[in-house]
This record gives C-alpha cells, sequence and structure tokens, in this order.
C-alpha cells in the first residue's frame, strides 16, 4: 500500500518548497485537486522540482475540458515528469457542471468512458502517426495537421484514474482505467460491496483483470478533538448530497441524507454535523491517537485500497510530524 499526499496550494509560488519537502519525507504520490485552485498548473512546476515522487490530479474536473485541451495537458506533464503524471478525472455532479461551469451535464459515465477513448486516440495519433479518425456520440474528432501534432515522447502511456461512487464510474473504471479514486466519504464495507464488484466487473467485460486497477483514496484521520469535530462537518457536507447517499445505503442509513438535504438547502449548515452519529463517524474515518494510525489504516484497508492519502491537506511546516507518519506506515 502507497502512501500519498494532497496539497493545496493557494500561491503557485509555493509549490517548490511543497513538492520538494513532500518528496524529501518519503511520500510515493503528491495530488492536487480541482476545489479552489487549477490543478495542473501544480504539477508542472512540482514536475520541476521533483525526481521520484508521482505527480496526479485527484481529482481535475473533465466535461468543462474537451478531450483534446486534456490530451495536450497530460502529454506536456508526463513528458516533464518523466513519465510520472496520472491524469485523474471526475464528473463532478450535475449543479456544479451547469451552474459553476455553465456546461451542459448528459450521460456522465458514458461521456467519460468516450472522453477517455477520444484522449487514447489523440495520444495514438502523437505517438504513432495513427489518422485521427474518432466518431463517438459526444466527441467527433478528425482533425489533426502536423502545426497541432505534439509528437512523440518518451512516455506515452500515461495513467489514467477516474472517480466516482455508484456503480457505472467504477465499471467505466474496470473497463478502461489504471486507477479508480474512490471518494473520501466511503467506509470499507460499501467499498467491499459496491466498489470492488463493479470495478471487477466492468474488467471481466473487457478481458481485464481486477488487479489491473489500482484503488486510491483520501480518508478522514482524526487524531484529537479538533480534527474529529472538521472531520464531522466534512463528512456531513458530503452525506448531505444525493449523489453520495449510496454509501449511507449500504448501512441502512439512507434516512440521513434526507435529512441532512433538507438542511443543506436551508443553509443550516451549523446543525449538520449533529446528524453525523459516532456510528457514522467511526466507519468513515479513522479515529486513533498518532502512533495508531498507521496501522489502523492498514488493518482497515488491506485488500481493498492500493494508496491512500490523508484528507487532510500537507503543509512543509509539519514535515516532523508527517515523517514520523510516512516511516511508521513503510515498515
Amino acid at each position: 500500500m502507497k502512501i500519498d499526499v494532497g496539497v493545496l496550494v493557494p500561491n503557485l509560488l509555493e509549490m517548490p518548497q511543497v513538492a520538494r519537502a513532500a518528496e524529501e519525507i518519503g511520500f510515493d504520490g503528491l495530488w492536487t485537486s480541482e476545489t479552489q485552485h487549477e490543478p495542473f498548473l501544480p504539477l508542472a512546476i512540482a514536475a520541476e522540482h521533483t525526481t521520484r515522487i508521482e505527480l496526479g490530479t485527484a481529482i481535475a474536473v473533465a466535461f468543462p475540458r474537451s478531450p483534446t485541451v486534456l490530451a495536450h495537458i497530460a502529454w506536456d506533464l508526463a513528458n516533464a515528469s518523466n513519465g510520472r503524471f496520472i491524469l485523474g478525472l471526475g464528473t463532478q455532479v450535475k449543479a456544479h457542471i451547469e451552474r459553476r461551469f455553465g456546461m451542459t451535464w448528459e450521460a456522465p459515465a458514458a461521456k467519460l468512458r468516450e472522453m477517455i477513448l477520444a484522449m487514447r486516440a489523440l495520444w495514438d495519433a502523437w505517438q504513432n502517426g495513427t489518422k485521427l479518425n474518432f466518431r463517438g456520440e459526444f466527441y467527433k474528432l478528425t482533425l489533426m495537421t502536423p502545426f497541432f501534432d505534439p509528437g512523440s515522447i518518451a512516455h506515452p502511456d500515461i495513467p489514467i484514474y477516474i472517480a466516482g461512487v455508484n456503480e457505472h464510474l467504477c465499471r467505466v473504471a474496470g473497463e478502461l482505467c489504471q486507477g479508480f479514486h474512490v471518494h473520501p466519504f466511503h467506509t470499507a464495507q460499501y467499498i467491499r460491496e459496491i466498489v470492488l464488484p463493479s470495478i471487477a466487473q466492468g474488467a471481466s467485460a473487457a478481458h481485464r483483470a481486477r488487479a489491473d486497477v489500482q484503488l486510491s483514496s483520501a480518508i478522514f484521520v482524526a487524531m484529537n478533538d479538533d480534527e474529529r469535530d472538521a472531520a464531522r462537518q466534512q463528512i456531513s457536507f458530503y452525506a448531505s448530497t444525493p449523489t453520495y447517499k449510496t454509501v449511507l445505503d449500504v448501512h441502512g442509513w439512507g434516512e440521513v441524507n434526507q435529512k441532512l438535504g433538507a438542511l443543506a438547502a436551508r443553509g443550516k449548515w451549523d446543525e449538520m454535523p449533529a446528524l453525523i452519529t459516532d456510528d457514522i463517524l467511526n466507519e468513515v474515518a479513522i479515529i486513533a491517537p498518532p502512533d495508531e494510525v498507521p496501522a489502523r489504516i492498514k488493518a482497515r484497508y488491506a485488500g481493498l485500497l492500493d494508496r491512500v492519502t490523508f484528507y487532510a491537506p500537507f503543509s512543509p511546516e509539519e514535515a516532523p510530524k508527517w515523517r514520523a507518519m510516512v516511516g511508521a506506515f513503510k515498515v
């Protein structure tokens, strides 16, 4: 099991220090996310200032970008990082695609599947000189002149991870992807009963093995009372989203989603954490003192996750704490 780090870098000028510290501490991978900031620019800087650590997005939102735009970004980052880049994509949810990005929401699993195939058609054209002739339901790509062709690179096999919660996207990952980002709002039982069988189903249909798909996830870890309260609050936000009701349903907690959704609709954010019971909190988060955290993570996720990331973002100022944690994790 690999241990990765998630970073939030509000100022790109900070990225060299952050990336060098993450690599020196011993993290296996560094992930950026598309929340308050663009996810690809920090990785271009990280590629310049590191040599070993893998670099990826967890996640970049797919649908505001075209397959060609994503293909170019991934191609350049794979080249700059000497093959250390992982393209992690997510669909987001309908409200954000339509109202935050101003784009059309349609058949997310089918459209993301087609986007992956379209990007690989572009990469094949650039690497091997294959004529570009991709014709799908959502995308049609038939023009690639030498002026716009970046040419071949040393590491053209770019891993793609996708994120999801429900069965459809899990099956797409099994069919086409090298990895799957399990949403931070999850439980071990949900991974075991929903995620893994769906990935295996998609893999089997494509004559692949389930082991061909690496499972990665950010996980909630609370090592003191303040972190426990913060985890409860963030979990209540995720648990209010209809798309994530599947996780609660596995445990018979579906009504919590409806109650939280009603509070969220009225802007009652401060009242929501109270609905996250200790039972829910302990299933979703690792609650333990620092010296017990690595063993607890490995015990819970053995055979379920291949890579784990702490949900809390990394700061170089806390390097001694993270160095001890990573060292204990790798024993």
